[in-house]
């Protein structure tokens, strides 16, 4: 069994083709590589007693760790939190005071705390994810989208796999980011990936990631296929990340060639699918979550068959946070 081959610092696109290309060090119907990806972004389910729940309007919204509580006791006029009957100090769950009634109000509030516990929450975007006990549920609030993970909420993202067919054929377009991203640098990527953001539709995020991103004009990307979606839950310390993706396909003319808009990435490569599948398998080069929207692309696209040891468990697996 080939053992994960770790990125370093950094590495170039020379490293990333040369263990792609390399197709005889294992046999594809091998999936041990494919799970580690997965339980790679669905660590610490042993930690969650350390979380309560975040509840607003009687609805559970989140999970904060009981050491992150800690932050929020200041802060009486945002957060009530209640602690156990009998005069226990162990603390039940945390909302919001009673006193703050409307979205507009909530998302103000919480937004001046976030910016009161400055480092404590790296990397602010000033971008709102909205606050929902479910997808399509009403939106009690919205969040700076670095601070999800702290009060555990379910994050929504697109991510799209651009590809193309070329004598019988079929390649991916694969990005990698910039040396300069607060997040994950220097990393490989989708074409087009984002989180979803407060006010807009997933179809209308695809198109508009598509153009920052890419380069791709509406012509194009308002092509893209809804294929499905994949979940993952990820503790690490205070962060709970609840993420859903919706996964997209996007067939690409075969002359096409991505130009990055938003500074965001660093080059595009076109690479054969089993090649994209190789360093996976083999490397930690991948976005970690990125490895999962590619995996799902392999069952779809038969690259993963039935005949694979596993075949069922690893498919289930890339659903595993709470898809809903």
């Amino acid at each position: 069994m080939p053992q994960d081959i770790t990125a370093a610092e950094s590495f170039g696109w020379e490293d990333a083709l040369r263990v792609a290309a390399d197709g005889g060090r294992a046999d594809q119907s091998d999936l041990s590589g494919y799970f580690r990806k997965v339980d790679t972004c669905n660590r610490g389910m042993e930690k969650r007693g350390e979380f309560v729940e975040f509840t607003v309007e009687g609805q559970v919204v989140g999970y904060i760790h009981n050491g992150f509580v800690e932050h929020l006791r200041d802060f009486h006029d945002v957060f009530t939190i209640a602690s156990g009957s009998n005069g226990s100090s162990t603390v039940e769950h945390v909302t919001l005071h009673s006193s703050l009634r409307t979205p507009d109000e909530r998302t103000n509030a919480v937004g001046n705390v976030i910016k009161s516990l400055g480092d404590l929450i790296p990397g602010i975007r000033n971008e709102l994810y909205p606050i929902t006990s479910s997808y399509g549920m009403p939106v009690y609030f919205s969040l700076e989208r670095a601070a999800a993970p702290y009060f555990g909420i379910k994050a929504y993202g697109v991510h799209m796999n651009g590809y193309v067919e070329k004598e019988g054929q079929r390649f991916l377009w694969i990005a990698k980011r910039s040396d300069t991203k607060q997040t994950f640098p220097g990393m490989l990527d989708h074409l087009v990936a984002g989180g979803l953001p407060y006010g807009i539709s997933c179809e209308e995020n695809v198109i508009k990631e598509c153009e920052e991103e890419a380069g791709i004009p509406r012509s194009i990307s308002s092509n893209a296929t809804s294929v499905g979606a994949i979940s993952y839950m990820d503790i690490e310390g205070f962060r709970y990340k609840r993420d859903v993706l919706f996964c997209y396909d996007l067939k690409l003319p075969a002359d096409f060639v991505p130009n990055n808009e938003d500074g965001e990435v660093d080059s595009f490569r076109l690479i054969p699918v089993p090649h994209a599948a190789n360093i996976i398998r083999r490397t930690h080069f991948f976005k970690p979550n990125c490895n999962l929207v590619i995996i799902d692309f392999l069952y779809r696209h038969g690259y993963i068959n039935p005949d694979c040891h596993g075949y069922l468990k690893l498919l289930q697996n890339l659903r595993r946070g709470d898809c809903s």
